[in-house]
């Protein structure tokens, strides 16, 4: 056997990729095959199911149907991937250059929630959020907030349980990238006077904070309300934006971190925005225990197609348009960042 091996070296690499090839055949590209002729089916449940190529009406009938899901799964996943980034960068910064000794432990409160189930998370979020509950019940019980104000079945609680579940799985690529970091690097661009960005750094802080803030403020509270409400609500997020960014810019962003920190960290946040966005759009957990019925999700919409309507040609269809449009949208991600620059640590 050995020797065959020597002779042979370039099976070696095909063998230690066999199993993992098998496991996606079997478990990823069987079932979408399976899904891409479902979607082209016609009948019911209980008189069986046709295959037709004339079944393409599929597709334009359940997306014109579902066109409002789409867009809300979009802009919540978005969000919720932006939030995730903003929390996950100074956490997973702070365990690599700051957490020391403490590096395991405090890796190990990041992941500690996977110990707990994902549906048991979700509802503890809808305990949290309650209008009675820990959190706004004491602030109504002074008199801070009014008896009607709420954030349970609001667009913010199904972006903030999103948020939450995910967390670990943006700060964990960032964590690796950065630990990778060489700390000389950062050294010697302090050393070449990549010091304190300012004051452009407090421009721009508050230029990207203003734009994240107006866009967040608007998923979270401003759709669907009047014009007028939807202004106001954009403005005054912009603003509380836009002072956040300004601060954090002058305070702690630096040249060095611009120049060399954040070109040798792109790998890791371009591996975490994917690895929470791609399973936060097809999320339905979230919008079916913290939302309400204006805030569903696709997700939601094919679960109830295939579990409780049994409409599998409408539901594969749903599944099949999502997985390709992710598909693209991951494909023109890479194409933007540039995989080349990623791979090799320049950005």
């Amino acid at each position: 056997m050995g020797g065959f091996i020597k002779r042979h070296r370039w099976i070696v690499p095909y063998a230690l990729l066999a199993p993992g090839i098998l496991w996606l055949l079997i478990f990823y590209v069987y079932p979408g095959v399976q899904m891409f002729i479902a979607s082209f089916w016609s009948g019911t449940l209980e008189t069986g199911f046709t295959f037709s190529l004339s079944n393409w009406t599929n597709y334009p009938e359940a997306i014109s149907g579902s066109s409002a899901q789409f867009v809300r799964a979009i802009l919540y996943a978005g969000a919720a991937t932006l939030l995730t980034f903003l929390i996950a960068y100074p956490l997973a910064y702070t365990i690599a250059f700051k957490g020391g000794h403490y590096k395991a432990l405090l890796l190990f409160l990041v992941v500690a929630p996977f110990f707990t189930s994902f549906l048991l998370r979700t509802i503890s979020w809808k305990i949290i959020l309650g209008d009675t509950g820990p959190m706004l019940g004491p602030l109504k019980a002074i008199g801070i907030l009014p008896d009607e104000f709420r954030v349970l079945a609001e667009p913010v609680a199904v972006v903030s349980g999103i948020t939450y579940n995910f967390l670990p799985f943006m700060t964990l690529p960032i964590y690796v990238s950065l630990e990778k970091i060489d700390h000389r690097l950062v050294e010697a661009a302090k050393d070449l006077y990549a010091g304190p960005w300012r004051p452009g750094g407090a421009i721009g802080g508050f230029i990207f904070g203003a734009v994240l803030g107006g866009v967040l403020g608007y998923i979270l509270y401003g759709a669907g309300e009047e014009l007028a409400q939807v202004l106001i609500t954009v403005a005054a997020w912009a603003a509380a934006g836009g002072l956040a960014g300004a601060v954090i810019a002058w305070t702690f962003i630096s040249e060095s971190f611009i120049r060399v920190t954040w070109p040798l960290s792109l790998p890791g946040v371009f591996a975490g925005s994917l690895l929470c966005f791609i399973p936060a759009i097809g999320d339905y957990v979230n919008a079916e225990f913290l939302g309400n019925p204006s805030t569903t999700m696709i997700g939601n919409v094919i679960q109830n197609k295939f579990l409780v309507q049994n409409d599998y040609p409408a539901a594969s269809a749903l599944s099949f348009t999502l997985m390709a449009g992710i598909i693209i949208a991951v494909a023109i991600y890479a194409r933007a960042l540039g995989t080349e620059g990623l791979t090799t640590g320049r950005g």
